[in-house]
């Protein structure tokens, strides 16, 4: 989805484009850093 949206606004110059593109990354990074968090945590405590 990051890709298609790149797409769009390098090809239109499209600020609400590029605005989607910055709100898809952050929510991106955090989704990211709490898969991060779940493994660490698994690897304190790990389910037997």
């Amino acid at each position: 989805m990051l890709d298609l949206t790149w797409k769009v606004f390098s090809q239109t110059g499209c600020i609400d484009t590029y605005l989607l593109f910055k709100e898809l990354e952050q929510d991106n990074k955090q989704d990211d850093s709490f898969l991060y968090e779940e493994e660490v945590n698994e690897l304190d405590f790990p389910i037997t």
